[in-house]
């Protein structure tokens, strides 16, 4: 996949307001840490994962979403009767149906003309969507799109602190699937995109590589249970495995593709999970880590959110200047593998 009529504007960003540290979320599991004889500090430890962000209790997808989006649109300078298409990509949503794109693009005031929909595949649902968008924009079926995407963990991180407690048969051993919850946290990000002919950033979406793994896509699932209410269970150790295996092949043909090598990269931003993960993944992938920008510690995994809203805030911090190059690096449970290279 290559591109020479895509550009990318700028990102919008919103935070939640309320910080939860792993201590915190500790404390609350000090009676099964106790009866497991679990040390504290175990969630930071085996993660690198300080803080999460939480919404305020109610918060929907959509509204988190479309502050995102809003900001994104002023800081682009770009007419909301401009965009072409809308692109909803989190994993959370606010209902099976309408499309929660349906929310944003009212609560945004898009034209009645701009094509709206969900697109979700786990934590790469926002780098797909820039791929879908790239497509519309080279293609010339649109001049400008919206992507947005606001996740919205609190239910997850709740009912599994809930399930944790209450099951009293859970031992060191079965409790592990359960942990990965405990990594995730809210956030919502936005991104515009349009074609060089129309309005020409100077930011150039280059092209990108995907790779599939679907024989593993029992590794990490999830979903609601009328009871226990929104639940994962994630085999963390086989999937780091597993998911760096994928992203090995899909770093092959990202890098053969556009012709790049990792020392012409000046930048790299990823989807975080966890400590391990990104060590692993630079290590195999024979990548330079001081050339990573991370945001885990602070804002946990973010779901579909993680990898654009570190790319923005990176770019907030200085870290990827006009003229250098960066490489986006996404991997999803299913597995799925996606790379975007971008000229900034």
């Amino acid at each position: 996949m290559l591109y020479d009529n895509v550009c990318l504007h700028r990102f919008g960003v919103a935070l939640p307001p309320r910080v939860v540290s792993s201590a915190e979320l500790e404390a609350e599991l000090a009676p099964l840490y106790s009866r497991l004889k679990l040390p504290a500090g175990r969630l930071e430890l085996m993660t690198g994962i300080k803080t999460r962000r939480f919404w305020p209790e109610g918060t929907k997808p959509s509204e988190a979403a479309a502050a995102a989006g809003r900001r994104a649109l002023e800081a682009s300078n770009i007419d909301a009767a401009d965009i072409g298409c809308l692109l909803f990509t989190s994993v959370s949503r606010d209902m099976m149906e309408p499309a929660t794109a349906a929310f944003v693009h009212r609560h945004l005031g898009l034209p009645s003309s701009c094509q709206l929909f969900d697109l979700s595949n786990a934590c790469l649902g926002f780098l797909n969507g820039m791929l879908m968008l790239a497509n519309m924009l080279e293609l010339g079926q649109i001049k400008a799109g919206l992507i947005v995407a606001g996740e919205t963990a609190e239910d997850l991180v709740r009912s599994t602190l809930r399930h944790m407690l209450a099951d009293k048969s859970l031992t060191r051993k079965s409790i592990k699937p359960l942990f990965a919850s405990l990594t995730i946290g809210s956030g919502a990000v936005a991104l515009v995109m349009t074609s060089r002919s129309f309005k020409d950033s100077g930011h150039r979406l280059c092209g990108g590589a995907c790779q599939a793994n679907s024989s593993y896509n029992h590794l990490c699932q999830g979903g609601q249970n009328a009871e226990q209410g929104t639940l994962m269970s994630t085999d963390s150790e086989e999937l780091l495995v597993r998911g760096i295996e994928t992203a090995a092949a899909c770093w092959q043909k990202f890098s053969q593709g556009l012709g790049w090598t990792a020392d012409s990269i000046d930048r790299f931003f990823c989807h975080q999970v966890g400590r391990a993960h990104a060590e692993r993944l630079f290590s195999t992938l024979a990548l330079d880590p001081a050339k990573n920008f991370e945001t885990l510690p602070e804002f946990g995994n973010v779901g579909s959110v993680s990898a654009p809203l570190t790319m923005a805030l990176g770019i907030e911090a200085g870290k990827l200047l006009p003229g250098r190059r960066a490489a986006l690096l996404g991997i999803g449970s299913g597995i799925n593998a996606l790379m975007l290279g971008v000229e900034w």
